[in-house]
């Protein structure tokens, strides 16, 4: 946990493989002590907004300082959730409902040197991705988002582009979210600034990059970029489980027929439904 911040950035850069956490291990104890994620580097960037006097000692700041950094922003530690690998799915899934955790790390004992090792981590989409591929029984599946109520619909954070960077990353941590729609002053859909945009800003190594607009900020993403994804009020789950099967999805923006954005659709929504709301309804069907 003494590693510089800075330093432990570049497994978080290579974004074009969707690499957004890496696991932290704490040498002292032996022991698996967290997730650095694309929300640490966020948390960062406010931080040093709010107090640049300080930017000069960021080469300085090592990992074990990220809760310090919390603290000042008034901000929850990220979630700690980790499961053995031989746990069962549904129950380390029911686990990560009720915490905050995106993500999770599976963790094992090895009885031979006393230590505890972490083999792999888990992901939303991993885990939709799973069912899209291997569950066939789709009936429940096919009821439109609008009858499922299913998504987020008020209050929805927006930018444009003329946005700046700093003041989305701001709505980021202080709304805990990882992306911000990025829409007309009429409320057309435009594009998406996502937290993995302020990573590659990072990459440059000019920090001032980050009072670029949002507009620059997405003109310099990869040309590998997939672009955004959406649905309508009208579409089932048994389609976006399709669009699942077939790309890294994230979350997915519900417009109306002429773009115009309505809502959001995100992982959690749709893991929530599964294992909450939909098997409630199957349990009163």
């Amino acid at each position: 946990m003494s590693m510089i911040v800075l330093i432990a950035l570049p497994p978080l850069l290579t974004t074009d493989s969707g690499i957004v956490s890496a696991p932290l291990w704490d040498s002292t104890t032996s022991t698996y002590a967290g997730l650095l994620t694309v929300t640490d580097y966020l948390n960062v960037v406010r931080y040093y907004n709010l107090h640049a006097d300080k930017l000069k000692d960021i080469d300085k700041l090592v990992l074990s300082d990220l809760k310090d950094v919390e603290k000042v922003l008034n901000v929850k530690a990220p979630e700690t959730l980790s499961v053995s690998p031989e746990a069962v799915l549904y129950d380390a899934l029911r686990k990560q409902l009720v915490s905050r955790a995106r993500r999770i790390p599976l963790v094992s004992y090895d009885s031979d040197t006393q230590r505890t090792l972490v083999t792999s981590v888990i992901t939303q989409y991993r885990i939709l991705k799973f069912i899209a591929m291997n569950v066939k029984e789709t009936d429940m599946l096919r009821k439109p988002l609008e009858t499922i109520k299913l998504g987020t619909y008020g209050s929805i954070v927006r930018c444009s582009m003329d946005t700046t960077v700093l003041d989305v990353v701001d709505e980021m941590v202080t709304k805990n979210i990882s992306s911000v729609p990025v829409v007309t002053t009429e409320g057309i859909l435009l594009n998406v600034f996502e937290a993995v945009d302020v990573i590659e800003i990072l990459k440059t190594g000019d920090y001032g990059n980050l009072t670029w607009t949002v507009g620059k900020a997405l003109s310099a993403r990869s040309q590998h970029h997939p672009g955004i994804y959406c649905c309508s009020f009208e579409d089932g789950l048994d389609t976006i489980f399709e669009t699942i099967k077939k790309s890294r999805v994230h979350r997915l923006m519900i417009v109306d027929d002429n773009n115009y954005l309505k809502g959001i659709l995100s992982l959690s929504d749709i893991l929530h439904y599964l294992l909450v709301e939909g098997q409630e309804e199957t349990n009163h069907a």
